[in-house]
């Protein structure tokens, strides 16, 4: 599947041709550089593998530098595997920018969500809590209740939900409609939010029809 690599910028919001307010995010996506082309020959698969972003050289292992070498470039911050669905022929040291996307295409967005910390049930799950708020009830309104195993098996079931670390985790929204490109900027508005904060890095993805 084509894609690139990304940064989000921030929320705006832009108007449709009917008047209505649309909320969008701003990403910057790109420019990538191919860092490696898998083949069905050499690795069983067709993948172009990009790397997004500088960093420095004594911050790279000698065997990610060698690799990055190879290709002509130099340290990457972030190496991320597409399997290959791109238009055109690519090899190592090429550059993919924001113009593989075109406005209306679909594209689905992975991010890391913000981290939330340890959090309570009300918070992470939507629960109610407890009872009322009278009849001395003083401190219950957000507790998880019964776990429902107090005699038999005397034990917590895998997967109850539970008080734990919210947020902080890779999410995937699919189906967002490219709104703008600004190639000039290597900027890409999309309909709607995406995960993470600003800042963060994305991974955008492009929907074959």
């Amino acid at each position: 599947m084509a894609g690139i690599i990304g940064k989000k910028i921030g929320m705006t919001s832009v108007f449709s041709v009917e008047g209505k307010n649309i909320p969008c995010t701003v990403i910057e996506a790109g420019p990538c550089v191919v860092t490696q082309v898998k083949t069905k020959e050499t690795d069983g698969y067709d993948a172009l593998q990009l790397g997004y972003g500088e960093k420095k050289e004594k911050n790279t292992s000698k065997a990610e530098y060698g690799h990055l070498k190879k290709a002509g470039t130099t340290p990457k911050r972030h190496l991320v595997e597409f399997r290959n669905n791109f238009e055109g022929e690519y090899k190592p040291g090429d550059t993919i920018n924001v113009d593989i996307f075109h406005e209306n295409d679909y594209v689905d967005v992975i991010g890391v969500t913000k981290g939330k910390g340890f959090q309570g049930v009300v918070k992470r799950y939507n629960f109610r809590g407890v009872g009322d708020s009278t009849h001395g009830q003083h401190n219950r309104e957000r507790a998880p209740g019964s776990l429902g195993a107090s005699s038999y098996p005397s034990r917590v079931f895998k997967g109850m939900r539970m008080a734990g670390r919210h947020g902080g985790k890779a999410e995937t929204i699919e189906n967002l409609l490219v709104i703008k490109i600004i190639p000039e900027s290597n900027l890409i508005v999309v309909k709607g939010s995406v995960p993470g904060a600003k800042g963060s890095n994305l991974i955008i993805r492009k929907q074959w029809k």
